[in-house]
């Protein structure tokens, strides 16, 4: 058996024939750049996240610049951001000239720790960039009251947690900001790359969309200032509105792949399970769990032997790279690089095939 840790194949099958057609008739219409299709889309994801603006851009990477610079984010200022994550955010705080400012995570969910946050604030701090990883979403609630307390703006990046919620609402629209992107891997991804900015905030959406068309608003050639090119083209758009019709269930098979490996593995001692911290969703973009760091790749070897796909994310924190090394140590976020491992978790994966990923685990520790 060949299992993969993501399987774009297989849904590419499943929605063959309407992708196929979206494509079609973008291509028969001649607009490839902005028009109808990606208005069409950008209105259904507004709607699917009861949020009022999205402004879809050319990658997730360009979604949390373009939000860093509607905040105006500048030369000098501070921007918290996961000792643990992408390397996203700490990229786009340096790109606009201010400072990442790491904060560890939590043990359990790898999500930014909002005691964490707050020891990082300082006067210099303007925004706080919250990565829902692996698509569980962080602890909003005392965020949003550390955030509050200190009159700072918040960004969220649902890049691997599209869909998930709290308290009735979607990660990404609990903050100032949302961003997301829709790389081919993702919760909703295109076959490209792809991202969005969406809030409530009309002032920051218009921000955004001047930003993402080279400083211009409505008068062609008429530059208000700086910006940038970043644009979803209507190819990705038609194929990720095909998708989105179908993200629901695809949503659900993931929790359901989840639930299996939590109740199969449970028993294994040497294995740390993914653990959603309360009343926190859980999507199971990734589904990562922990092992000694001294059997990581020997485990991970043994299952490549027998056909099962892993992945390492991420192999270093943040502040170990050399590109942004820190003086300061962040010790659950080093750790968590050494020791945690991605099984295959993607909506396609049949029955047959997790019952072996779980039978070959459990022959691995029972001896």
């Amino acid at each position: 058996m060949n299992i993969s840790l993501v399987d774009l194949q297989s849904e590419y099958q499943h929605l063959k024939s309407e992708i196929d057609r979206a494509v079609e008739s973008v291509l028969a219409s001649g607009h490839f750049i902005g028009g109808g299709m990606v208005k069409e889309f950008q209105g259904e994801l507004g709607g699917y996240l009861n949020v009022d603006h999205v402004i879809p851009c050319g990658n997730g990477t360009d979604a949390l610049q373009l939000a860093l610079m509607a905040l105006g984010i500048k030369n000098g200022d501070e921007v918290i951001v996961p000792a643990f994550t992408f390397v996203s955010p700490a990229e786009c705080a340096l790109l606009l000239g201010a400072t990442p400012v790491f904060a560890d995570i939590h043990p359990d969910s790898y999500n930014i720790e909002p005691k964490a946050i707050e020891q990082a604030v300082t006067e210099k701090t303007k925004v706080i960039i919250v990565v829902h990883l692996f698509g569980q979403t962080a602890n909003m609630p005392e965020i949003m009251e550390v955030a509050q307390k200190y009159d700072i703006p918040v960004i969220e990046d649902v890049a691997q947690a599209l869909g998930a919620q709290l308290n009735n609402s979607f990660a990404g629209t609990i903050g100032d900001i949302g961003t997301t992107s829709f790389f081919p891997s993702k919760n909703l991804g295109a076959y490209g790359d792809g991202g969005a900015v969406f809030t409530n905030n009309v002032q920051l959406a218009e921000a955004c969309r001047k930003f993402a068309n080279h400083g211009m608003t409505t008068e062609k050639f008429y530059h208000h200032s700086v910006g940038i090119n970043s644009r979803l083209d209507a190819l990705q758009a038609a194929i990720l509105k095909v998708k989105l019709q179908y993200f629901n269930q695809s949503l659900q098979n993931r929790k359901a792949h989840g639930r299996f490996y939590n109740e199969q593995l449970a028993q294994i001692e040497e294995i740390k399970l993914p653990e959603p911290l309360s009343g926190m969703d859980h999507t199971y973009h990734q589904y990562v769990i922990r092992i000694d760091e001294k059997v990581r790749s020997k485990f991970q070897k043994y299952l490549k032997d027998n056909g099962i796909a892993t992945g390492i994310y991420y192999p270093y924190a943040l502040p170990d790279l050399p590109a942004y090394e820190s003086e300061k140590s962040f010790p659950i976020a080093s750790q968590a690089s050494k020791q945690t491992l991605a099984l295959p978790v993607h909506p396609y994966l049949s029955k047959e095939q997790l019952s072996y990923i779980v039978e070959k685990i459990k022959e691995y520790f029972s001896g």
